[in-house]
């Protein structure tokens, strides 16, 4: 159907409008006044608006029903997943956080703890081609040398990548400490390491069948150096000085206060799940200037499943959205901890890097539920190292 937007030029057609011998009955008087152009013209302009109000109503209805889950009390606002894609009515959380050195450290990383010789490559390069650029490894993993084989084959510069690795219990005299750091620069292909922790808050005697092997019966651990950690510390002070790490710092927890550092802890990597969220630890961390980082952030490898199931985690997974893990990983970000997740699977790798910021309301009734139980952790070697005491204790 066409219209006419403008009264007619035909002369002809204005004439007989106008000529004595038409028919003046009321009929066609009617029909003269509905087909006059200037009546046209309003009809055809009203009949356009109503069309235009109609479909602008219609779509913005449409834009509703589709966003309508992404949507809460304080308004939608536009967000987007880590590796670029858009996700309606989810804020982006930090894809960084400041250390106390001035370097940025990436808020997620691929973690590739317990990742197996021929798998852990693989997900490396799937890690880096998503957009991770934070990979944490460590000496006693053994999975050093594919990981920095992976890292070389990605293409991705390896100055755009964070790179963890960490100090073993055996080596933590000053004279072992930079051989290790050399043979964890040497596995992974690298220069330097960001960041180089010291894996646990204990430090083995030498002796033994290996770099590993510790002495049964709670004299297997070095008590002097254990309870005094300050000469390790210097060591690693002398390989930040030296360039040959940028940053350093703790896994777990560790006594460093009976003396003055140079160089203070650049972060502090603990073990943070629903199961066992921290939440005094995270915030003496965070008053401290502390940066904290949380690996088994899904839980122990027994207590995935069970996490990923928890009433709370399916409701806000379905509302947003989101992945259950997904929901978990960002509560982390969210609460202001570096996560490491890790899996060798690509499927996971790639969800895992796909972040956002849980509604208020969703996030403090995760965070209550997480603090609303007994902590359970997951990781504690205290027995089978034989120790004397809990690594744990306050």
């Amino acid at each position: 159907m066409s219209y006419e937007l403008l009264p007619t030029s035909d002369p002809s057609q204005r004439d007989n409008a106008s000529s004595p011998s038409n028919d003046r009955s009321d009929t066609k008087s009617t029909k003269s006044i509905r087909t006059h152009p200037l009546v046209k013209l309003i009809f055809t302009r009203l009949l356009i608006a109503f069309v235009v109000m109609y479909l602008v109503f219609s779509g913005l209805r449409s834009l509703s029903r589709s966003t309508s889950r992404f949507a809460w009390s304080s308004g939608v606002c536009s967000a987007c997943h880590r590796n670029g894609s858009l996700k309606a009515g989810l804020s982006t959380l930090p894809s960084h956080f400041d250390l106390p050195s001035g370097d940025k450290i990436p808020s997620v990383a691929l973690g590739v703890w317990k990742s197996k010789p021929g798998e852990v490559g693989a997900a490396v390069k799937t890690a880096l081609k998503t957009g991770y650029r934070h990979i944490d490894d460590a000496w006693i993993y053994r999975n050093e040398k594919e990981v920095g084989q992976a890292i070389r084959e990605s293409g991705v510069p390896r100055q755009d990548i964070w790179l963890t690795s960490k100090l073993w219990n055996s080596f933590h005299a000053p004279e072992d400490i930079e051989p290790a750091l050399d043979e964890s620069l040497n596995n992974l292909g690298t220069e330097y390491l960001d960041l180089y922790l010291i894996h646990w808050p204990i430090a083995f005697k030498k002796g033994g069948s290996g770099p590993i092997a510790f002495k049964k019966g709670g004299s297997g651990y070095d008590k002097e150096l254990t309870e005094n950690p300050y000469p390790t510390w210097q060591k690693l002070e002398e390989m930040v000085e030296r360039g040959k790490v940028r940053n350093i710092g703790l896994s777990k927890i560790q006594n460093l206060t009976a003396n003055p550092l140079k160089i203070k802890p650049a972060a502090l990597q603990v073990e943070l799940s629903y199961w066992n969220p921290q939440p005094d630890l995270v915030k003496w961390a965070k008053e401290n200037n502390l940066p904290v980082e949380a690996y088994s952030p899904l839980g122990g490898d027994k207590q995935v499943k069970e996490t990923l199931q928890l009433p709370v985690v399916k409701k806000i997974a379905n509302y947003l959205g989101m992945t259950r893990a997904q929901v978990i990983i960002s509560w982390h970000i969210q609460r202001g901890t570096i996560v490491l997740p890790k899996s060798v699977t690509p499927s996971r790798v790639v969800d895992n890097f796909q972040v956002a910021a849980l509604p208020d309301d969703l996030f403090t009734e995760l965070e209550e539920a997480a603090v609303s139980h007994k902590p359970f952790r997951t990781v504690n070697p205290s027995k089978d190292w034989d120790l004397d005491f809990d690594i744990f204790d306050d």
